[in-house]
């Protein structure tokens, strides 16, 4: 049995909604890295919907981190501020 290489990974445009929640929590200190992908991807639909707040989206995306939420909620809100996101 031979072993194929895995794909490439196609990274995500500079300008995309998802460069943009992935980045924004890309050094949040997580317990495991998936803990980030999965705040990045709650904070990514709450950009692309609206819909809740925030503090809603953070809390749902049920990452176990290091910080308080209240210290990530302004954390991701001041990023997404310096990007223009109106928040």
């Amino acid at each position: 049995m031979t072993t194929k290489p895995p794909p490439a990974v196609a990274e995500f445009p500079l300008d995309s909604l998802e460069k943009l929640a992935y980045g924004t929590v890309s050094d949040v200190e997580t317990v495991e890295p998936n803990d980030r992908n999965r705040l990045g991807y709650c904070i990514w639909a709450w950009l692309k919907e609206r819909s809740g707040t925030l503090d809603e989206a953070i809390l749902n995306s049920g990452s176990r981190t290091k910080l308080p939420l209240k210290e990530i909620a302004e954390l991701v809100r001041r990023r997404l501020q310096e990007n223009g996101v109106a928040v």
